[in-house]
């Protein structure tokens, strides 16, 4: 109840404050590439239930149609794209869903029902107990993800093979250690990794 208290409190007064910064984001993009705002997917939720994240878009609209992952320097990414990927600015939208009580600001990353999948049962079901969120301890860890899977030719399988596990991992260790503290805690690792690069 805290941390929903928490999410909600934090969400609405973060929308607040960026509102001006998302009109000139919002702006940028549509300057830069023909399409939408947002990125809208569908991700897997608490208890598995789907949902559509919110994200600034930083691809061209037919991105998907090339697959799901984004590896190194993707030709996919727009102008603008390169900007908000690296400094996270992309994910901010997300606090709509963590506001609108899909998401938490602290929490596993959500992911596509195509690699939920792969999941171990036993994983999968503990991962999915909570709120999906914007950041944790595996996003922290692994900011580089698209450098580190443009080594590999078959990328999709290197992250099921390697990235994957380790960001369940991470989740489990999570789920199983949660609490206010550690969400703060996390909160600022994220923003110290952010700005020192």
């Amino acid at each position: 109840m805290t941390k929903r208290l928490f999410d909600v409190l934090a969400s609405f007064f973060g929308l607040l404050i960026l509102t001006p910064v998302f009109a000139l984001i919002a702006v940028w993009i549509k300057l830069d590439s023909a399409g939408p705002v947002f990125f809208r997917q569908e991700r897997v939720g608490l208890f598995g239930v789907p949902f559509k994240i919110h994200k600034f878009r930083t691809m061209r609209v037919d991105a998907e149609k090339s697959g799901r992952l984004t590896v190194g320097a993707d030709s996919r990414i727009t102008r603008s794209g390169h900007f908000l990927r690296k400094t996270k600015i992309d994910e901010l939208p997300q606090l709509i869903d963590v506001f609108l009580g899909r998401m938490s600001l602290v929490g596993p990353r959500p992911e596509v029902q195509e690699f939920i999948d792969c999941y171990p049962a036993e994983v999968r079901e503990k991962v999915l107990s909570v709120r999906p969120g914007i950041t944790d301890k595996a996003s922290i860890e692994m900011v580089d993800e698209n450098e580190l899977l443009a080594k590999y030719d078959d990328f999709r399988q290197a992250y099921i093979d390697i990235i994957l596990p380790i960001k369940q991992a991470y989740y489990v260790e999570y789920v199983d250690s949660q609490s206010l503290l550690l969400d703060f805690k996390l909160i600022i690792l994220t923003l110290k990794k952010i700005i020192t690069r």
